[in-house]
């Protein structure tokens, strides 16, 4: 399969992933997990009641307490923090709390305020935990019900409510719960960096020539994420962290909500703005190379290292609604006119960088077709409860300024690198 084929063909597989991650209708759903724990269901149902001491084992709540005046409410304090560094808090309201005549409990729980998110991310939202006994001691039902869109979010909170679950077993039992049960421990990391690594490695075919190339994408991969940690450090962000998702490539997850238009901003566009860094370092490295004996043997892989690095921040610069070129033009742009030509104009650059390295006029039209596609895959978002700081003029220039320059550092490197590869 030829390069800029395989290419459009592994362009495909993305689109189709991350419609099915981001975009699929999955309707109303309910996650049901089970837990059987060796203990008296009167001793668990104390503890994992919503007003009893969830702060000794759950993962994330530092403190429940009784909303005054209100018996039905609770409020939880959490780990993860708002957008101040404060821990964020959620107020629920527990609906049908009952107990059988056969020793089991259940309560049913909504979400009625939130300090971080606004309520309509809560509209549909209900909970329900139910606590049975059996002959081995108690069995733990947890049930969460939403309306989902997209499959990334529904794994998200299966994944959470295993983790709850699996820290109250180990609360009970009195046994020390392992870090490498979680996705995030940078062995799992690791194992997933390799694996995305070998599934790249057949799109540029099952050769030397080829490996080589899938690991250098994945190390691009990890580059552009590592920009977009350093920007959530920057910011203050106390747990920045990667997830890397094979074949879709790498997620920085900040530890916090965003506070302003301008961090955000900042750090969708540091992903390729790091990488950019690196662009006249590899081109000053391919140029002091040229004059050393047997110079093709290094001059090949730092050309393609600068290709693929150049291709994939553009790639990443376009402005698509779920791309970091997107992010950062919604900021910048308040004008939905201005937002439409600055859009265009990204787009005409991008496709002009293909037609200078020659690629066929098919091959643009389908790489157009599948931009569009990209623009078109919407995914209901996490409105924040209270407005993000606005940018300063000055914040908008500056931010604009750097969207262009890595616009032009990338575009660079994958013109010169195709040119000697190529010319």
């Amino acid at each position: 399969m030829a390069t800029h084929q395989a290419a459009v063909f592994l362009l495909a597989v993305n689109l189709g992933l991350l419609w099915l991650l981001m975009a699929a209708p999955l309707g109303r759903r309910t996650l049901r997990v089970r837990q059987t724990i060796r203990e008296r269901a009167e001793d668990v149902w104390n503890i994992t009641r919503p007003a009893g001491d969830l702060a000794s084992w759950h993962p994330s709540v530092i403190s429940v307490s009784p909303v005054e005046g209100h018996p039905d409410l609770v409020e939880f304090a959490y780990r993860h923090p708002d957008r101040h560094g404060r821990p964020s808090r959620r107020t629920m309201a527990v609906d049908r709390a009952s107990m059988t005549a056969g020793g089991s409990f259940s309560c049913e729980l909504r979400v009625v305020a939130d300090s971080t998110l606004d309520q309509t991310f809560w509209d549909g939202f209900s909970e329900r935990r139910l606590v049975e006994r059996t002959a081995a001691g108690s069995l733990v039902t947890v049930e969460q019900t939403d309306t989902y869109r997209g499959l990334a979010f529904y794994l998200f909170r299966y994944l959470l409510l295993r983790r709850e679950l699996a820290a109250l077993r180990d609360h009970v039992e009195g046994r020390q719960g392992s870090a490498l049960a979680h996705l995030e421990h940078p062995l799992w990391q690791t194992l997933l960096v390799v694996l995305s690594t070998l599934l790249l490695w057949p799109f540029f075919g099952l050769t030397m020539t080829g490996l080589m190339m899938s690991t250098f994408l994945t190390l691009v991969i990890v580059l552009h994420e590592l920009g977009h940690m350093i920007a959530y450090r920057a910011f203050g962000h106390p747990s920045a962290r990667m997830i890397f998702v094979p074949l879709l490539g790498g997620v920085a997850v900040g530890g916090r909500p965003y506070n302003t238009l301008f961090e955000v901003a900042t750090c969708a566009l540091m992903g390729a703005g790091v990488s950019g860094f690196l662009v006249p370092v590899l081109v000053a490295a391919h140029q002091s190379v040229l004059g050393l004996p047997h110079a093709a043997g290094t001059e090949g892989p730092i050309l393609v290292f600068l290709v693929i690095l150049g291709a994939f921040n553009l790639l990443n610069l376009l402005p698509t609604y779920r791309f970091d070129g997107g992010q950062v033009l919604r900021q910048v742009f308040e004008n939905q006119t201005m937002l439409a030509l600055a859009s265009f104009g990204v787009t005409g650059v991008i496709l002009w960088t293909g037609w200078r390295i020659g690629l066929p006029p098919s091959t643009l039209v389908i790489g157009l077709v599948v931009f569009t596609l990209l623009s078109l895959i919407r995914t209901k978002g996490a409105k924040p409860r209270d407005e993000l700081v606005p940018m300063t003029p000055a914040e908008r220039l500056m931010t604009g300024f750097g969207y262009y320059a890595a616009l032009a550092m990338h575009a660079y490197a994958v013109i010169y690198a195709c040119e000697r590869l190529f010319g």
